[in-house]
This record gives C-alpha cells, sequence and structure tokens, in this order.
C-alpha cells in the first residue's frame, strides 16, 4: 500500500503566513508566490465615497444580510466638511445613503461626519496583528503598520467580501526593504517613504507585490511611523506594505481600552531565508527632510534644495498625517513662537485631525493654541485637501506645502500644484508662508515632553509570542497556479487613444466625479481635466486605449472602470496595471490585454487601428504586425466568462470562490 507523505514546509514571507493561516481548503502547509487562494476575511472597511458604488453593488446581489456586521467599518469621511454638510447636495446624499445603510444593518461600527478619517480609527482602535483587511479605499495599506494583511481593492470586491465572509487573491511576490541607521529627531514616516520612493521609484520594484519592512532600523519606528509608511505603500505601487510586529506593537495595543479582542492578535515574522524576490537597503542616518514635487510621489528631493520658495497654503492632514506629526508641528510652532516668529506672509493655513481622540489629546496637551496663533484654521476630522472636493480646495495655479500622500495633476483641486513633505516642515513653511528646513526649530523641542504628550515615555516593552499558520492539510495538489488565454475568441476592431506611464485613476475619473454611478455620466467626464474630448473620440471609433506602464495607479475607486465603460472603451492594453484596477477591469468585465513588447509600443500611436482578439492577440493593422499578450490566471478567465464578479455570485452563491477557484 503507498504511504502518502505530508508535503515539507517550505520558508515564507510574513505575507504569505498570514494569507496561509486565513486560507481556505489549503492542500498544503504553505503557499507560494503565484497560488489563487481562497482566504477568510477579518475585517472589510469603507467610505461614505465607496459605499456610494457599493450600495449599487450591495443592491444588485438583492441587499443579503452580511457575513458578520460587526467586522463591517463604515466613515464617513471622504467628502465632508461643515460647510458641504450644511450646503452640498452631493454630499448630503453620500451621507444620508451611508446612514441609511448603518440603520438598515445596524452596523456597529459606523462613524458619522467629521468624526474621524476611515483609516485612522480603524488602525488605532480595533486592528490587530495577524488579521486580513480589505478595504475599498487605497490606502487600506495603512494598515499593515499593524503587521496585517491589508489591501484596498474595488468595491464591488469589498461588498463581496463584507456579505460572503470570504475572498480570493493571489499571492504575490514580495520585496524586502530594509531601514538602517537612525533618523534624527523630528524626521518622520513621512520623510522614510519618501526617501524610499526617490531611491526605488513609484511603480517599479514594488509593483503588484508585497513589501515588507525590515532591518534593525524598524524597532525604533514608532506605530505611527509603520502607519505612514504603510500608508504610501499605495503611491510605491505595492499590493499591501507591512511590518512584523513586535514589542512596540504589542505595547500599543496594550493602551487601548478597548473593544478589540486581543486574544485574536498573531504576530507572525518571516522566515530567515523568505523568498524575497529582492531586498533594498535603505539607510537613514543620513535622512534630511524632504519633499516630493509635482506630480508624482517619487519625485523627491531635499527640501532644503527649495527653501524660500513661496507657497499659496500649507496644510496638514489627511489619512498619512499621524497624531505624531500633528504634535511635532505643534512643538515646532510653539518654539518659533517663543522667539518672536510671528505668522507672516499671504495665505491659507490649514490644519485637520485625524480623529476625534487625536483632537482630545492635542486640546488636552494645550498644543492646538500653537496652529491658533500660527494662523491656522483647525477644521474637524476628515480628507479635506486630500481629495479636493469638499470645500476646501486649493485653487487653480496655486501652490501648497501638504502633509498628505498624493500630488498628482488636480488632486488638491482642478489647476492645483501640490508639494508633498512631513507635518513638521510643512509647521515650519506655514511661519512665513515660505518653504522653510524645520531642523532647527525640532531640535528646540523637549524630547521628554514630547513623549510624554504621546503617552510613550518609559515603558517596559511587553513579551511578544510568535504565532506560525495552523494549516489542516488534505492529500489534493496544491492551489491553482495555472494560467490561461483571458476569454473565449471575440476580435474588437478600433482606433486608440495612447497614452504613457502611470496614468492614474484621478486622471480617469477626478474626485470631482466619483458620487456619480450612471454609467454614461461618468463617461461623459472621463479624463475631463487631462484629455477633454476623450469620451467623443471614443464613441466615434477610438475606442481603444493603449497605455504602457502602471495603468490605473492610485485610488481604488471603481468608477475609473465605470468611466471608461460608459465613455466606450472595448478594451485597454497596456504593459502592466496596478493591482486594483486589475481587479476592478475583472469585476466589471472590460477586457484588458498585457502586451510587455516594447515594439508593440513604439509601433502604435495615437488612432492607430488595431484588430484585437480577446482570447490574446493584437494586430496592428498598417502593418500587419501580430502581438501576443500575457495569459491570465483561470480564476481571472473564470470571472471573465462569467460578465464579471456580480454575475459569478448571482449565478453561483455564496460558494462562488470555491467553485471557480476548484475549475
Amino acid at each position: 500500500m503507498m504511504t502518502m507523505q505530508t508535503p515539507s514546509r517550505r520558508a515564507m514571507t510574513l505575507t504569505q503566513k498570514i494569507l496561509a493561516a486565513h486560507a481556505m481548503g489549503l492542500s498544503r502547509p504553505w503557499v507560494q508566490a503565484g497560488d489563487i487562494l481562497r482566504v477568510k476575511v477579518d475585517w472589510t472597511i469603507a467610505s461614505e465615497l465607496a459605499w456610494n458604488g457599493m450600495d449599487k453593488t450591495y443592491q444588485a446581489l438583492g441587499r443579503p444580510p452580511l457575513h458578520n456586521a460587526d467586522r463591517f467599518f463604515l466613515a464617513v469621511d471622504h467628502t465632508v466638511d461643515p460647510t458641504t454638510l450644511r450646503s452640498d447636495p452631493r454630499a448630503q446624499k453620500l451621507v444620508q445613503l451611508s446612514r441609511n445603510f448603518a440603520t438598515e444593518r445596524r452596523l456597529r461600527h459606523f462613524y458619522d461626519a467629521n468624526q474621524t478619517i476611515l483609516h485612522t480609527k480603524f488602525y488605532r482602535d480595533l486592528l490587530l496583528p495577524g488579521q486580513v483587511v480589505i478595504g475599498a479605499d487605497s490606502h487600506t495599506s495603512s494598515h499593515g503598520g499593524l503587521g496585517s494583511f491589508a489591501i484596498g481593492l474595488g468595491g464591488a470586491d469589498v461588498t463581496a467580501a463584507m456579505v460572503l465572509g470570504e475572498s480570493w487573491i493571489e499571492v504575490p511576490e514580495a520585496i524586502s526593504v530594509e531601514y538602517v541607521g537612525a533618523p534624527g529627531f523630528g524626521l518622520t514616516g513621512k520623510d522614510i517613504i519618501l526617501r524610499t520612493l526617490g531611491e526605488l521609484g513609484r511603480n517599479t520594484v514594488a509593483m503588484e507585490r508585497s513589501v515588507e519592512y525590515r532591518g534593525p532600523a524598524v524597532a525604533s519606528f514608532s506605530t505611527d511611523m509603520r502607519f505612514t509608511i504603510a500608508n504610501m505603500t499605495a503611491e510605491f505601487g505595492g499590493l499591501n506594505g507591512i511590518f512584523e510586529p513586535d514589542a512596540v506593537t504589542a505595547a500599543w495595543l496594550a493602551q487601548r481600552t478597548d473593544e478589540s479582542s486581543a486574544a485574536e492578535a498573531r504576530f507572525f515574522r518571516a522566515d530567515e531565508d523568505a523568498p524575497y524576490l529582492t531586498r533594498h537597503k535603505i539607510r537613514l542616518d543620513a535622512l534630511e527632510p524632504l519633499v516630493a514635487k509635482p506630480f508624482s510621489p517619487d519625485n523627491v528631493v531635499p527640501l532644503a534644495q527649495h527653501v524660500g520658495m513661496q507657497v499659496h497654503g500649507v496644510f496638514i492632514g489627511a489619512c498619512t498625517t499621524t497624531e505624531e506629526e500633528l504634535v511635532l508641528g505643534a512643538l515646532l510652532l510653539e518654539q518659533a513662537l517663543k522667539r518672536g516668529m510671528e505668522p507672516t506672509g499671504s495665505g491659507r493655513r490649514l490644519v485637520v485631525p485625524g480623529d476625534l481622540s487625536i483632537q482630545g489629546r492635542l486640546y488636552e496637551a494645550g498644543l492646538w493654541r500653537f496652529y491658533e496663533q500660527a494662523g491656522f484654521q483647525i477644521d474637524p476630522p476628515g480628507c479635506s485637501m486630500c481629495l479636493g472636493v469638499a470645500s476646501q480646495r486649493a485653487g487653480k495655479g496655486e501652490t501648497w506645502l501638504s502633509s498628505q500622500n498624493r500630488n498628482y495633476p488636480n488632486r488638491m483641486g482642478e489647476g492645483s500644484l501640490a508639494w508633498l513633505a512631513s507635518g513638521p516642515s510643512v509647521a515650519a513653511a506655514s511661519l512665513g508662508m515660505v518653504v522653510r528646513d524645520p531642523r532647527e526649530l525640532l531640535a528646540s523641542i523637549d524630547q521628554d515632553r514630547y513623549l510624554r504628550i504621546l503617552r510613550r515615555g518609559e515603558q517596559s516593552l511587553p513579551a511578544v509570542t510568535l504565532s506560525e499558520p495552523e494549516v489542516a492539510t488534505v492529500a489534493e495538489s496544491g492551489p491553482s497556479t495555472a494560467r490561461a488565454s483571458s476569454v473565449a475568441p471575440v476580435t474588437v476592431v478600433g482606433r486608440t487613444q495612447r497614452f504613457g506611464n502611470h496614468i492614474d485613476t484621478d486622471a480617469i475619473i477626478p474626485g470631482q466625479f466619483c458620487h456619480l454611478t450612471d454609467f454614461k455620466e461618468l463617461g461623459d467626464h472621463c479624463f475631463e481635466f487631462v484629455r477633454p474630448g476623450f469620451a467623443n473620440l471614443a464613441r466615434a471609433g477610438q475606442n481603444i486605449v493603449v497605455a504602457e506602464e502602471g495603468w490605473g495607479s492610485g485610488s481604488s475607486r471603481e468608477q475609473a472602470v465605470w468611466a471608461l465603460k460608459g465613455a466606450g472603451i472595448a478594451v485597454v492594453i497596456a504593459k502592466s496595471y496596478a493591482f486594483i484596477h486589475k481587479r476592478n477591469l475583472v469585476n466589471e468585465a472590460l477586457p484588458f490585454l498585457v502586451v510587455t513588447d516594447d515594439e508593440f509600443y513604439e509601433l502604435t500611436g495615437d488612432d492607430d487601428e488595431l484588430s484585437v482578439d480577446l482570447s490574446g492577440e493584437v494586430t496592428h493593422v498598417r502593418t500587419g504586425r501580430r502581438f501576443q499578450a500575457k495569459g491570465t490566471t483561470l480564476l481571472i478567465s473564470a470571472l471573465q466568462r462569467e460578465g464579471g464578479l456580480v454575475p459569478a455570485i448571482t449565478r453561483n452563491g455564496p460558494q462562488v470562490f470555491g467553485r471557480l477557484t476548484s475549475q
């Protein structure tokens, strides 16, 4: 009789261990890059702007019960401030839609307007290491700061996970970013991630990969610093960013008073010989304040190169700006005011805390008065200037120094110019409305007082018990890694609209129009600010998009795909796609092909005729040259055959991912 041996365990990354622990029906005690998994989901999270589209999907599914209503987190933050709540019908509609759903499903974790920013409260109050979190916002990556696997996806994916309690994932390749050297006091997580982006580049080594932040310097990073670095993994191009949870993490969790069950926390570690595709060392001992110039977060230079540059406005806020940076900014302003440095220069100064609890702590410490004395307007919690869709917007041609995470064209308002920096650097610039090196003022801050305000002080770090995935194996083959042609043969003949690298979803459909759900209306506004007339051309026959690297990077908004469909686009061809946008293309059944042959892009210009066999071949009609596309996974092919995610769920029911992965 044949004896079946249990497969030996292989080395895994931190991300792989969390996915192995959450995999359903795993047939061996490890996972590896390329595996297609069904995974249990611990939390789904969304904002009112995302819920607008999610409600459309939820309605199409028949408004079923939620898998666990206590594990859906909904915050009203993206489009609201006191002005929009009072006077903007679009914001009012979005808020009411969220309120109605919270009442309908008796949500425990619903946070109304101007109470918090989605990621801030969830990270501070509820998240635990080792969990799987899926959010309808690209900056869901923030939650890797506490050692969770957290990814942003489109609203349809999040709605499905909210209802089913599970999702699917292709295990990503992983890279290791290893920090060495100690940064100086007052240099923040923002400076560290800007350094990382500046050295390694956006949508390059991290593209569609897991980014694991490691190295000896990490032990000195606060949980706030880790949050900011993981947050801007979205700008780096990574699928997720993650830190190994450690004693610093455990000390942070011990401060909760709280609603989270610490028993669920699992402290996984990557194996010593974890299969990282590449390892990148970033030195921090000579780190200096940095800025990212328009229009890319990796367009990074030392802030010192632009000292004296005038700005029209300064903004300290958005999800990437933590309590730590708000405190540093206030203490810096205190030192300036003590020296008699009164605010001068015309322009707007705005500071927005991420949560009411942070707002309360700064009041308790007496820190808001320094912002007020320095001329800042203090607004209640919300995304505010970062998205440029509420009442606070930058004007055309205005230059703003901001502690937010994105500086794409029109991000802070149509025609605006956003420069990214840390909270303390922005606070320093507010004094004269010119860029100023913050280090001299930072050096005057009492560091012990700073730590006491943040409730760190002298505390002993707790011991941590490490976890390993508990995988019940069955005698089957491993998860599917097979690839197939994308769809059954269908040919699209049309003309091209040509784009280059890193076309982001803000460009495809600006945030001002994300309240819309009608495809035709969204299509009318597709590329409104950067390529007016796009929809007219598409509807006249230029219905094939040809782009290059990183198509669809940035926000998770599924409205970008809806807008392309509404404009009349029949197929998208690119060298590579942002992970979230690619999932949205699959979910909404908009065909796409991956063509990597440089000759195709050299040959294909704007308004060229193509014949596209959606099974995987593109013909350049004028020359007759044919180019092969890369195959997709079998699961993606199955979803495409089903006509997208909602039809797949409708046809297959709650076992949809089990049935499709079994194919």
